[in-house]
């Protein structure tokens, strides 16, 4: 039985040695090279679970349709395959979300256990436009903060490969061939097993395995070659999952002759413009490129705009969705700023409570490794560290003075701690590759600015004296009071503190009784912290 052609994979060989067709037609005349025995009986479809290493995650598996414990071969390592590009135009915003999203799983992988990671381009013609085009994907991937995969591959650079592998499944007995030359691989022969993704409601068919045209389906017969008949991890978006990842199975599976050559099928969801329920696309021409969009946000603010949403769920691109990331992201460099002066001793705050930090701290560890356990619930584990920052904060309270024992090593430990997890998710709090050489000379800018403010509020907060009479006793009473003509000069100086903190510059001012002298108010009222470090 031959599938429609609406469900037929259009696969490309060259150098084949068959002849090249483009179509099928029907009637036509078929050589069979059926195989006599099945890879899977027509009883029920099953999952056999991985013998090996529990990583203690659970994951959803779109081959199961549910969460299964992640098992993998090896202790420490994941050998990971995933679908590269077609390197034809520009990457796009939807390219790289689903690129993240995975990259922060690889990210989990890396810090605590270890991965094999596999990526293949698809080459097309002209040879010199595709490899111009991936390059700048690398760079893009780059610039992203994407891991590069421990190999990567080319379809065109693997031809006589390809050609071996269809080869195998002829003599395997899974193919047949025209008279026309073409060859395909006949789905009735591996029983139940095609269908494994998604339910056909028992259709089968057949896939073309040799034509006229290259197509990404054979990526599977690349990636073979690295890994052999047994395979942790597959991922790639969702659309991908029929008939591209389908395809890749069966032809794997009947390569290798074994039941689950993939044990593991993850799916990234779409990225949509804001309103719209289509996805990301070059063919709908409603993309943004990766270029551009590092024109206006940098790659840690995209990481955390990909980690406020679960990997398999849709996720809405806009200018409302970046900025909460954003102002996610500033309200964690905020508090690391803040606990960092704390710990220097530039901050005097109320007491702390110190015990219940502690107790926060651990109680936040436990639960983020829990919800990274689940399915990789990288929203959920957000939330629980953004808790943390909140309770953190709330006994950063600038005081008057200090009124007991200061407390370091409880946010040493936290901002030690939020470090670290942001870095597993590749968040870099430290801002390593945007610290320049000149970052010395902005520094001594930033300085000399909070120091003319400071000038300016001492001159502003100037006060003169005002006499008042008692309404009981008569007598005069002398009160202090700044001068009204200086205090839109005050007015300015909180306009350029406001003004500045966005761009990560936070100067902290503490309101103490305007008895002080106008000198002390200078040394008590204000402290600066850059986003470089603590001037």
């Amino acid at each position: 039985m031959r599938l429609p052609l609406a469900l037929i994979t259009n696969v490309r060989l060259l150098n084949s040695g068959f002849r090249i067709g483009h179509r099928i037609h029907n009637g036509v005349t078929k050589t069979s090279l059926l195989s006599s025995c099945n890879i899977c009986s027509r009883v029920e479809r099953k999952w056999i679970k991985p013998v090996g290493f529990d990583t203690g995650v659970k994951t959803y598996n779109s081959l199961t349709k549910q969460k299964e414990p992640l098992v993998l071969a090896q202790e420490r390592i994941a050998t990971w395959y995933s679908c590269g590009p077609t390197v034809y135009d520009h990457a796009h915003l939807g390219h790289a979300c689903s690129y993240v999203r995975f990259d922060i799983l690889l990210f989990i992988y890396v810090k605590k256990k270890g991965c094999k990671y596999l990526q293949i381009f698809l080459n097309i013609s002209p040879t010199v436009l595709a490899r111009m085009h991936e390059e700048e994907f690398k760079r893009d991937m780059q610039a992203l903060r994407v891991l590069p995969p421990a190999v990567y591959m080319r379809v065109t650079d693997n031809i006589p490969q390809i050609v071996a592998f269809v080869e195998r499944i002829i003599g395997n007995g899974h193919v047949y061939v025209t008279s026309q030359g073409n060859v395909y691989f006949d789905t009735q022969s591996i029983g139940d097993c095609y269908g494994k993704l998604v339910n056909l409601g028992g259709i089968v068919g057949e896939i073309i395995l040799c034509n006229g045209n290259i197509h990404k389906h054979l990526f599977a017969l690349v990636s073979s070659s690295v890994f052999g008949s047994q395979l942790d991890i597959h991922s790639g978006g969702i659309d991908l999952a029929f008939p591209h990842h389908e395809n890749e199975i069966a032809q794997s599976e009947a390569y290798h002759q074994c039941e689950q050559w993939g044990n593991y099928f993850l799916h990234s969801g779409h990225l949509h413009l804001k309103g719209s329920v289509e996805k990301m696309s070059k063919s709908l021409k409603n993309y943004v490129t990766i270029k551009d969009f590092l024109e206006s946000y940098t790659a840690n603010e995209f990481r955390l705009f990909c980690l406020l949403t679960r990997y398999r769920s849709a996720i809405d691109y806009s200018d409302a969705s970046m900025n909460e990331a954003r102002s996610t992201l500033s309200t964690i460099s905020a508090f690391c700023h803040t606990a960092q002066a704390y710990m220097q001793g530039h901050l005097q705050c109320q007491p702390i409570e110190e015990g219940i930090l502690w107790e926060r701290l651990s109680s936040t560890q436990s639960s983020v490794r829990k919800a990274l356990a689940d399915d990789f619930d990288t929203p959920k584990a957000v939330n629980v560290i953004m808790s943390l920052i909140h309770h953190g904060n709330c006994q950063l309270q600038p005081a008057t003075k200090n009124n007991g024992p200061r407390c370091p090593a409880v946010f040493g430990a936290m901002l030690s701690y939020v470090r670290e997890i942001m870095g597993v998710f590749g968040v870099d709090l430290l801002d390593r590759k945007e610290v320049h050489d000149s970052s010395g000379v902005l520094n001594n800018v930033v300085e000399e600015l909070v120091h003319f403010r400071s000038k300016v509020r001492k001159f502003a907060l100037s006060v003169e004296d005002q006499a008042s009479q008692n309404p009981q006793t008569g007598s005069e009473i002398q009160k202090r009071h700044p001068q009204p003509d200086r205090v839109p000069l005050l007015k300015v100086c909180d306009a350029l503190r406001n003004n500045l903190a966005p761009l990560g510059v936070h100067i902290k001012v503490r309101f103490l009784p305007i008895r002080l002298s106008a000198a002390e108010l200078l040394k008590e009222n204000s402290w600066l912290l850059y986003k470089h470090g603590t001037l």
